[in-house]
């Protein structure tokens, strides 16, 4: 690490912070479900149970040089011509082209494919309007070490790639591309926590079960150690990275786990969060 970086790390601890809750699995025996569509008769939507633990939650304005590949997430900044986020056939026509492109500048990737998109508006969510859902305020990680080579599968197959094994012997990631689609963003913000402080022993496999398969995420228990960030007031060019699965083993950021929750600075009139998160696969040369 440089001295640059050295003093950055360093001055964390300096940053202006809110003190906020953040929803995190009480530890349990049996693996937990979460039932996405369909809950079966008799089951609740999910087994397990969660805490709201008090934390320390950093403003990540004043750092430089954030790197998924040590943090876990970074923030840059993009322009979309994307004129309705909630018009999905656009979505798909022009920001996951846009956000590819990004991505292969950013990464040097040589294959980047969007795969997965979620658009979020509590009130459109509530009224079962343009798919929209509701923000996730408990801590989380989309993919786990089995789901990321799982889904890649899955995604690659239903787009009738055929050197899928030849793809996976390369090292690949899978990235969420988070922004505001209405700004600043002053309800429900987004967290993200410092993959150098998330133990594996933290990360508890969650069965998601949807009517034609079964996907795994990872469920967070609570660690004091974690160091949690945020950007208070995104704006809508602001996109948020957030790396959810490396298939690299070398000490990079495999994991970073995130999630929504209550600002206690947020107005109490403030407009109900409005954002849409691209997953992508990212395909590195070695």
């Amino acid at each position: 690490m440089s001295n640059s970086q050295l003093l950055d790390r360093l001055q964390v601890d300096e940053l202006p912070q809110i003190e906020a809750s953040l929803n995190y699995l009480i530890p349990m025996t049996q693996k937990p479900v979460y039932y996405v569509q369909e809950t079966p008769a008799g089951q609740p939507q999910h087994s397990g149970s969660f805490e709201a633990r008090q934390v320390v939650i950093q403003n990540a304005r004043s750092l430089s040089n954030l790197s998924i590949d040590r943090e876990g997430f970074q923030l840059v900044h993009h322009h979309s011509s994307v004129q309705n986020f909630y018009d999905d056939e656009a979505v798909r026509r022009i920001y996951y082209p846009e956000a590819e492109k990004l991505l292969t500048v950013l990464t040097g990737a040589f294959k980047v494919v969007v795969f997965d998109h979620n658009v979020r508006n509590a009130q459109r969510a509530q009224r079962h309007e343009d798919n929209a859902k509701e923000p996730v305020k408990r801590v989380h990680n989309d993919f786990t070490a089995k789901s990321g080579y799982s889904r890649a599968r899955l995604e690659l197959a239903a787009r009738g790639v055929e050197n899928i094994d030849e793809l996976l012997q390369h090292r690949f990631s899978v990235v969420n591309v988070w922004r505001p689609i209405a700004a600043p963003v002053q309800e429900s913000p987004i967290a993200v926590c410092d993959a150098q402080s998330l133990a594996l022993t933290d990360l508890v496999p969650l069965d998601l079960v949807y009517r034609d398969r079964i996907g795994e995420t990872y469920a967070i228990t609570y660690n004091s150690l974690h160091r949690w960030f945020y950007f208070p007031q995104q704006q809508q060019h602001e996109v948020l990275l957030i790396k959810c699965f490396d298939s690299a083993e070398d000490g990079r950021a495999r994991f970073t786990a995130h999630s929504a929750f209550d600002d206690p600075t947020s107005p109490v009139d403030a407009p109900s969060r409005k954002s849409i998160e691209l997953r992508t696969f990212i395909f590195y040369p070695s």
